[in-house]
């Protein structure tokens, strides 16, 4: 049974004579999250053999001090410690695992990288903001209606930086990146900067034109702006706050990535969202299953970033992607070793 385009839940097909299929895993350490995607190719993608996912603020207080602190280094390492469990365990052929803006940044981030390689075996390299960009489009790309509006904006709000990619699609199933850009702010650099308990009107609508001016010149530049005033166009979101914000929309007694990812929100069930959350303490926020004390004071940032987004791209409507970075690299790896393909050209 397909969760969604592209990936399946655990299959028995076979590579070759009584061979098994080789076994692929993808891992992405961010600035609030680790995350690992074991699978099998299929014929239609891939199939999840096992999977993690750990919200483990690696870069929380970056900002102010330039540097992991040694709490951060210790919650990141225990969970790497787990993935490379998983990767051992499942005997894994392929493997690559990335790290994106918080080790891009901190002074620390080398040392703190040979010390995964030296305590896990992981061997993770950093890679830059135009590959984070495609990575999340390539993982994304399934979801896009390649038949439907000929230009999708695809977004990645991530906890230090947001990446936004601007393509053209064709109606052969393949897309062309027309602009693309990184925010030097996500959910946990925004939070931290103007706050994530209790969040006053005048501080949201500070967080929001924070965004927005740096998003502006990309608009423009890009030609977003005025793609806007002629409609038709899609828009998908690959992050923890539009998965959230699907979740709480969905009413799910807990989360559950089937029900959320490839759901549509119209924006007015967006502001619907955003209007509860922002009017909730960190307490009830912490208590929706869907948000959880880990995210409680993050989602707010999120939702902030997610409206600078919207009055860029006055689209209407969102699709919302429970995947990205690490569907990204199993996708190409899978390419690369000649049993699979990909519908983006970047």
């Amino acid at each position: 049974m397909a969760v969604a385009a592209g990936i399946s839940k655990p299959s028995a097909r076979r590579h070759g004579e009584g061979e098994e299929q080789p076994i692929y895993a993808a891992l992405d350490l961010g600035t609030n999250n680790c995350r690992l995607l074991v699978a099998r190719p299929t014929r239609r993608g891939f199939s999840v053999i096992d999977a993690f996912s750990r919200i483990v603020r690696l870069g929380e207080g970056l900002g102010g001090a330039g540097s992991f602190s040694d709490a951060a280094i210790d919650r990141t390492l225990a969970a790497l410690r787990v993935c490379a469990g998983k990767v051992r365990r499942h005997r894994v052929r392929h493997l690559r695992a990335v790290a994106t803006e918080a080790c891009r940044r901190a002074a620390n981030g080398p040392m703190f990288l040979r010390r995964v390689t030296a305590e896990t075996g992981l061997e993770i390299e950093v890679i830059t903001p135009q590959e984070e960009a495609r990575l999340a489009l390539v993982g994304c790309a399934p979801l896009l209606d390649f038949a439907g509006a000929g230009q999708a904006l695809v977004f990645d709000i991530g906890g230090g930086s947001t990446e936004l990619i601007w393509i053209r699609l064709g109606a052969d199933g393949r897309a062309a990146t027309e602009a693309w850009t990184s925010l030097s702010c996500g959910v946990v650099t925004l939070a931290e900067r103007f706050g994530g308990d209790r969040i006053s009107d005048a501080q949201y609508a500070a967080m929001v034109a924070h965004v927005d001016a740096l998003l502006g010149p990309f608009a423009e530049s890009s030609g977003l702006a005025a793609a806007a005033d002629g409609g038709q166009v899609q828009m998908l979101g690959s992050s923890g706050t539009v998965t959230t914000l699907a979740g709480v929309h969905l009413g799910l007694p807990r989360y559950d990535r089937e029900r959320v990812d490839g759901t549509w929100l119209t924006f007015a069930e967006i502001d619907a969202v955003i209007g509860w959350l922002r009017g909730a303490s960190y307490e009830e926020r912490a208590l929706h299953p869907c948000i959880g004390r880990a995210r409680a004071d993050l989602v707010v940032a999120g939702c902030a970033i997610l409206d600078a987004i919207r009055q860029a791209l006055p689209a209407g409507r969102l699709r919302v992607a429970d995947r990205g970075i690490r569907e990204g690299l199993l996708f190409g790896m899978m390419a690369a070793t000649g049993v699979g393909t990909t519908p983006i050209v970047v």
